[in-house]
């Protein structure tokens, strides 16, 4: 099943920079998309189908939604939801801009909820964006799709019986990331921040970079103990020990680079040497090819020596 998802994730991430609300040229593959639900904790479940996972908390007050996905998914990810709630969809939080993480978001607003997300997410949403990584413009969402609640720093909801904690990262997979903490049911979803059993992708035209991922991934690390579930971006439900190896990860591949660059290397002879072979064969069948998340790095890293 992880590999049928890591094959999805592919295929449909490609959509990503198509256009917000454009058409879609992978339709057939929307259609063939089926929403799994996986119960995390108590009232708590993660919905996995094609782009981010959502994640889900159901109770008497109403549904608490992370996440909407892709807007052809809509219909498919509600009945997921009805499945395991009676109750409306009352708020939905987006954990970062990108389209597989807020495409849906029209649909929902049409049923009902109010999203909530970081105030860069609203401003980046409402405007066009240029991914210069994939050489992709992506227009804005309708008015109807927008955030109509924004946060700078964090926002608290009590809701099911839950302290929802959501709180924004600076500067990591983008620059309006939200973490979503479930202090009760001791669950956390990091959005992008964790693509796990991947490279992740690091969006640097919307203010991401790798130093930011490393020091988002130790804060989080700070929250977890050996019995709290980890909901990823992508790839399946997490942990603590498996979140340690993906810090390692980032590490060793950012301090390779960085000596690469310290040794005055372009990029295409970092590319050569390739700095991530030893890790390649178990994460490099993801959305980011290993030439890519090396470019990824090398830039970032520079990025940050020039200012």
């Amino acid at each position: 099943m992880f590999t049928r998802q890591i094959r999805l994730a592919v295929i449909l991430l490609l959509v990503l920079f198509m256009g917000q609300t454009g058409a879609y040229s992978a339709t057939q593959d929307f259609a063939n998309v089926q929403i799994q639900t996986e119960k995390v904790a108590d009232n708590v479940f993660m919905l996995i189908g094609a782009g981010g996972n959502i994640g889900v908390s159901a109770g008497q007050d109403g549904v608490f939604m992370i996440d909407t996905s892709y807007a052809p998914l809509a219909d498919k990810i509600k009945a997921a939801v009805a499945a395991v709630s009676g109750k409306p969809i009352k708020y939905v939080v987006n954990t970062h801009w990108h389209q597989d993480h807020v495409g849906g978001n029209e649909n929902f607003v049409k049923a009902g909820a109010t999203v909530v997300a970081h105030e860069n997410v609203r401003k980046r949403v409402s405007t066009e964006q240029f991914v210069k990584l994939l050489n992709k413009t992506v227009p804005p969402l309708p008015e109807s799709a927008l955030p109509v609640i924004t946060f700078s720093r964090n926002v608290t909801f009590y809701l099911n019986g839950n302290e929802i904690f959501v709180f924004h990262i600076a500067r990591a997979h983008s620059d309006g990331d939200a973490i979503v903490h479930f202090k009760k049911s001791n669950v956390i979803h990091m959005g992008d921040i964790y693509f796990n059993g991947m490279y992740p992708f690091i969006d640097l035209s919307a203010g991401g970079s790798i130093n930011g991922m490393i020091s988002a991934v130790k804060r989080i690390l700070l929250l977890c103990d050996q019995n709290t579930k980890v909901i990823p971006g992508h790839g399946h439900l997490s942990n603590k020990a498996e979140l340690e190896e993906y810090l390692k990860m980032l590490v060793t591949v950012r301090d390779r680079i960085a000596r690469e660059i310290k040794a005055g290397k372009p990029l295409d002879a970092v590319i050569a040497s390739q700095p991530t072979r030893d890790l390649d064969p178990t994460l490099g069948k993801g959305f980011m090819k290993p030439e890519q998340f090396v470019k990824i790095v090398y830039d970032s890293l520079v990025k940050e020596r020039a200012h």
